[in-house]
């Protein structure tokens, strides 16, 4: 009997994936469940593991675009399983076995791992995974990467002049395809307005001095911006419940809890993770969310649940110096918030009018889908950020 290998459904909308490495040879024997091949979606990269026991046949290659459903192998579960191989083996078996083994600890890496150590020129052979079972992570690479100065200085080489204008042409990943598709059903499909204001982040930079040691300390992770603008949104959410909904065929689709969004830039392009509850969680919480999955993101261990979901959207441009932009909502979503760089910048004294002072301002950016947002509430749903971020304690009351 022969059982297909078939690519499963993903989770929600992912429809198309890229065949990513098989984790087995032609011919071999494997037993049920082990991890079969890798298969990458514009959300995350996992493992198919094996349905059956049996001898693999390989029908598709690796980088092949598949659709769910698709077959791409077969295990014959009639095949006996080899006999164990003698102890005593020909000095042809034991290269062979050798060469097996390094094949096998090269499989022991994800796909991004391999592409940074053959970049870096770092052997696998050597490096410790930390990964789910033991997996080789860019992580791990990067670590293990640890460069001597030379004993003897390369000698410097002239380049040429050159009037050469080359051209390059290469496949869009799928991550990046998926993206490009959503940017733009994103502005077809929804009346897309953004809105803006700027907050004085005086007090929320001085909290975190004070108090950053102290916190590191006891949750064993940085106090950041992200944690306080998490809180703000989850306070301005319960205040203006639309730009927390969704439009569902033709319906509106209330959220009594808050799954927050966090965009994250990787290698392979944008990403954006939830974090669950984001309402029921305290600032240690948030903190240690965003870092567990910034880092899976980066290491390009998401998984479906992971991605799935999610009610509002974070997206920190500021990190890459933005100083102003118009973020696109991420549907099916009614609401996204932009941070951008803080700067220095002459600003009126609240507390003495007329006087003029330098105060680090940060713009503020909301963009939201008109269809379920009024303008009146994008506003004042953006000043209660605002407010929260130039007043914290109003978080720790609940205001």
């Amino acid at each position: 009997m022969t059982t297909p290998i078939t690519i499963p459904s993903l989770g929600e909308s992912i429809n198309e994936v890229v065949l990513g490495q098989w984790l087995v040879t032609e011919g071999q024997w494997i037993e049920r469940d082990m991890p079969l091949v890798e298969v990458e979606s514009d959300k995350v990269t996992q493992e198919l593991p094996s349905p059956v026991s049996g001898i693999v046949h390989i029908e598709k290659e690796t980088g092949e675009d598949c659709s769910i459903g698709d077959t791409i192998g077969s295990i014959d579960n009639n095949a006996q399983k080899p006999e164990e191989i003698d102890s005593e083996t020909s000095a042809e078996e034991e290269v062979k076995s050798e060469t097996i083994a390094s094949a096998n600890q090269t499989r022991k890496a994800t796909s991004l791992a391999q592409k940074v150590a053959t970049d870096l020129g770092v052997s696998l052979d050597s490096i410790e995974g930390s990964g789910p079972s033991g997996r080789i992570t860019k992580s791990d690479v990067l670590q293990a990467d640890d460069p001597l100065e030379p004993d003897v200085p390369a000698p410097l080489v002239e380049q040429p002049a050159s009037n050469h204008r080359g051209i390059r042409r290469e496949k869009m990943s799928t991550l990046r395809r998926k993206i490009a598709e959503r940017l733009v059903e994103a502005q077809h499909n929804a009346a897309m307005l953004t809105t803006f204001n700027e907050a004085d982040m005086s007090k929320v930079i001085a909290l975190r001095k004070l108090h950053k040691e102290e916190f590191n300390d006891r949750y064993g992770v940085n106090l950041g911006f992200m944690s306080f603008f998490t809180k703000a949104c989850v306070s301005a959410l319960r205040a203006w419940p639309a730009v927390n909904a969704s439009l569902v065929e033709g319906d509106v689709e209330y959220h009594d809890y808050v799954d927050m969004s966090i965009a994250v830039g990787t290698d392979r392009g944008l990403v954006v993770p939830v974090i669950r509850n984001a309402d029921r969680l305290s600032f240690a919480e948030v903190e240690l969310n965003i870092m567990e999955l910034a880092t899976k993101a980066r290491e390009s261990n998401l998984t479906i649940e992971d991605m799935t979901g999610g009610t509002f959207t974070i997206s920190n441009g500021g990190v890459y110096g933005s100083m102003m932009s118009t973020p696109i909502l991420n549907p099916p979503q009614s609401g996204i918030l932009g941070l951008h760089r803080i700067q220095n910048r002459a600003v009126e004294d609240a507390a003495n009018p007329g006087q003029i002072v330098l105060r680090p301002m940060m713009y503020l950016a909301l963009s939201y889908d008109h269809r379920l947002v009024d303008g009146e509430g994008a506003v004042r749903f953006l000043v209660h950020v605002k407010s929260c971020i130039e007043d914290p304690e109003r978080l720790l009351l609940g205001l």
